[in-house]
């Protein structure tokens, strides 16, 4: 079979937006400016179609499209390191940015980056062949954080993942394993500065890095920490 997908996503101004894919390493393969907008980017396998759209606002945008690849690991450090040589520091909020790199509960690693137009790239790597969502873990923590990741992540809503944080932290006759204060309190700093709640974002950095891990529970966080450093710069 021949088929293939193209998105073709919406931007206000597309000149932005390619500059910004070029800096992630996309090469402009066509670009039109009359009578309408568009233009193409491509690398590897990825090729994606932008049109420019009067009154478009991308801070209100939902347009997303998936990505699949082979190696998500090695995609998502070239955009790291290509946005920190062009930014100066990973992008982690507003507009464009780049999300951390996680296993997810229905079988797949992944991240998300959304571009200076809105549009939101999800892309990732399939590691089970069962793609249904496991259901939610049943202990205390681990259920919080598996609800807070959904929030953030897949529905976009810092502030409910805020809330679900900080209502599990606040119990008082149960306390979380070393390891999952950590993830929990990576996530709360990553919404607080997606929420430009610069006190709290602070607050849960320097919790993060007070909390003590052994050389085994560190492998086993090792993306909240990276994400921690991200968020840092």
């Amino acid at each position: 079979m021949g088929e293939k997908t193209v998105p073709i996503l919406p931007c206000r101004t597309i000149q932005p937006v390619l500059d910004f894919y070029g800096i992630l390493g996309f090469e402009v393969t066509f670009q039109q400016k009359s009578p309408n907008p568009y233009a193409v980017v491509a690398r590897g396998g990825i090729h994606l179609h932008f049109f420019g759209m009067k009154g478009y606002e991308p801070g209100e945008s939902y347009s997303t499209c998936y990505i699949e690849t082979d190696d998500v690991d090695g995609l998502h450090e070239a955009f790291r390191t290509r946005l920190k040589a062009a930014y100066g520091r990973v992008p982690t909020r507003g507009l464009p940015r780049i999300g951390a790199l996680k296993d997810t509960s229905h079988g797949v690693r992944q991240f998300l980056v959304t571009d200076p137009g809105g549009n939101c790239l999800r892309i990732g790597q399939q590691t089970s062949l069962d793609h249904h969502h496991r259901p939610a873990p049943k202990e205390t923590f681990l259920r919080a954080l598996h609800h807070a990741a959904l929030l953030a992540d897949s529905r976009d809503d810092p502030a409910g993942a805020a809330k679900v944080i900080d209502r599990v932290l606040r119990i008082e006759d149960e306390r979380p394993t070393s390891v999952q204060l950590l993830r929990l309190l990576v996530l709360r700093a990553d919404v607080a500065g997606r929420l430009d709640d610069e006190e709290t974002a602070a607050s849960a950095h320097a919790k993060a890095a007070a909390v003590h891990l052994t050389a085994q529970e560190r492998e086993s966080v090792h993306d909240d920490l990276e994400r921690l450093k991200e968020l840092r710069s």
